[in-house]
């Protein structure tokens, strides 16, 4: 599907930028949770981690996940390029294959100690919107993406199919990650396939038996299938508290912290850190 492919860039763009205001929009018609912090700062921040990792990627990997499945497809590489399958076989393989691989990853981010350094600037936001979908540390996007990238050669998805699940996966993780309202039999509909905001916050949760649960982006299925599915939060939505923690501060919501706070001790990095007038951030 050369057409797909040559305008993989203005589809994934225009369903973010879809998919980013209608949840935005209904985040604030519909909040499921009062804010503890303000919006403006937090976003700021959230937003300029998505522009550093988006050019950081270019620059560090400029061969990314539809280039290196031409290239598979050219190379024969791949379990899939291996088979003869009629393509939309071919293409709900590849989705359900490349969900249960990310879910792997997301498992992984948390069970492995240098892993979870990273990854805990993601759940270090304390406030859970559509924008803490999108915020992760750089070392962790460009790690994030070597792993995809492995994925995909070994697995050989066509280059369609990849488009297909990056879009759905970015779509949903603003979806889940929103902080939108659901009535409680759509919640309870759309759970037996997909993950629902209800679902992921539990995730975001400081309790820990609650953090290592519900890592599913996409399907709900993976966690019900691995045991770490988890329905509800024991302090109930309205009442659970979202973060980390030893990070229950302003200093999640300040660029420069989230950059710097897995390269730090853990000491300094719960403590703050000194500016040039000696007041921490």
């Amino acid at each position: 599907m050369p057409l797909l492919e040559q305008n993989e860039a203005m589809i994934r763009m225009t369903v973010f930028a879809g998919v980013f205001a209608i949840m935005a929009i209904l985040e604030a018609i519909f909040p499921r949770k009062a804010r503890t912090q303000a919006r403006l700062h937090r976003w700021t921040t959230n937003w300029l981690l998505v522009v550093l990792n988006t050019a950081l990627l270019r620059v560090a990997l400029p061969t990314l996940a539809v280039e290196m499945a031409i290239i598979s497809a050219e190379n024969g590489w791949g379990i899939l390029n291996l088979i003869s399958a009629p393509f939309w076989i071919e293409l709900i393989i590849a989705v359900l294959a490349l969900d249960c691989l990310v879910y792997a990853q997301h498992v992984a981010t948390h069970k492995i100690p240098v892993l979870w350094r990273l990854h805990k600037i993601h759940h270090a936001d304390r406030d859970i919107d559509v924008t803490t979908g999108a915020r992760f540390h750089p070392v962790e996007i460009i790690l994030s993406m070597v792993f995809k990238l492995g994925c995909v050669v070994a697995l050989g998805p066509s280059a369609a199919a990849v488009i297909l699940f990056e879009v759905i996966l970015n779509a949903c993780a603003m979806f889940n990650h929103s902080n939108v309202r659901l009535a409680p039999s759509l919640d309870r509909a759309l759970r037996l396939f997909i993950v629902t905001p209800d679902v992921h916050r539990v995730h975001h949760s400081v309790h820990q038996d609650e953090t290592d649960s519900n890592y599913g982006f996409f399907l709900t299925v993976w966690d019900r299938l691995f045991g770490t599915y988890r329905a509800q939060p024991r302090d109930g939505h309205d009442g659970m508290v979202i973060g980390l923690s030893e990070y229950q501060t302003e200093k999640p919501a300040h660029l420069v912290w989230s950059i710097l706070a897995p390269l730090l001790p853990k000491k300094s990095a719960e403590d703050g850190m000194p500016t040039k007038s000696g007041v921490t951030s």
